[in-house]
């Protein structure tokens, strides 16, 4: 996969994916980040990239020319097509649906903006889509793209050293992610769920998928309402909920409640779309 990143600062981005995965995928050939900076297409003494924006008003705008200039020399770099994408947050919320979606372009231009925002014209005339990773400001894309390159570059088939691990993230399936533990077994802040240790695998992928629902239902019930839970998924859901209304989980789902049973028929394999 390619990305082209149209930044006044495209080192900040190159730094972050130096590293990690996201490195790895790079090195491994899975990856490649080029970036253009509009100062180097603007023109004048000073390389100008923004103006003040009509009508008034505090701040500055980013021009036109050097943007275009700029997407139009990474649009020549290569033949592949690339969708080009704004950071905004005018912009579509970014989620893992959409991260995989992206994932699967042969190539992506990321353009980021800076100061107030690009001109309006530039945008309709040369991006296809907006994005936005949450509803706040920053005080530029940068720290936006690299987000959408770390997550994009994970999925990237060999990226990572398990197929599987990006299979059990949080939202891949439309729920959050069950707890880990590791050793020790026995330590002053806990112990390890039984479960866990049992060898069988089934019970343990029954208890995940229950620590899943649960998870999910205490921290992001939004998640639970747009998700079609199976019938099985709603009796390991119920048996969680039960469990904490009885106080036999501790405080919260940090005890990780063990509801599972050898008796209960219900499966833990199955996905659950977001």
């Amino acid at each position: 996969m390619r990305i082209d990143l149209i930044s006044l600062f495209p080192e900040f981005v190159a730094q972050c994916a130096a590293f990690g995965v996201v490195g790895r995928a790079g090195e491994r050939g899975l990856l490649s980040l080029y970036g253009w900076n509009p100062r180097d297409y603007a023109e004048g003494n000073y390389r100008r990239v923004d103006e003040r924006p009509f009508g008034g008003g505090p701040g500055m705008v980013m021009l036109i020319e050097p943007l275009r200039a700029a997407i139009r020399a990474a649009r020549a770099a290569d033949p592949a097509p690339a969708r080009v994408i704004y950071m905004s947050p005018q912009g579509a919320r970014l989620d893992q649906a959409k991260v995989r979606e992206l994932a699967g372009h042969e190539r992506m231009i990321l353009l980021c903006g800076r100061y107030e925002g690009v001109d309006e014209r530039l945008i309709q005339a040369e991006v296809d889509e907006e994005i936005s990773i949450g509803d706040y400001v920053l005080s530029g894309g940068e720290l936006a793209a690299a987000v959408i390159v770390d997550a994009v570059a994970r999925l990237q088939e060999g990226a990572l050293g398990d197929a599987e691990s990006a299979v059990q993230d949080s939202f891949e399936d439309g729920l959050l992610d069950c707890p880990h533990y590791t050793r020790p077994v026995e330590h002053e802040l806990g112990s390890v769920p039984a479960v866990l240790m049992s060898g069988n695998h089934a019970h343990i992928a029954k208890w995940r998928r229950q620590q899943s629902l649960g998870r999910t239902w205490q921290r992001r019930p939004d998640l639970l309402d747009e998700a079609a839970l199976s019938k099985a998924d709603r009796k390991l859901l119920d048996a969680y909920r039960a469990e904490l209304t009885a106080g036999q989980a501790g405080q919260g789902d940090q005890a990780a409640p063990e509801t599972v049973s050898s008796a209960d028929p219900a499966s833990g394999s199955g996905k659950t779309p977001g």
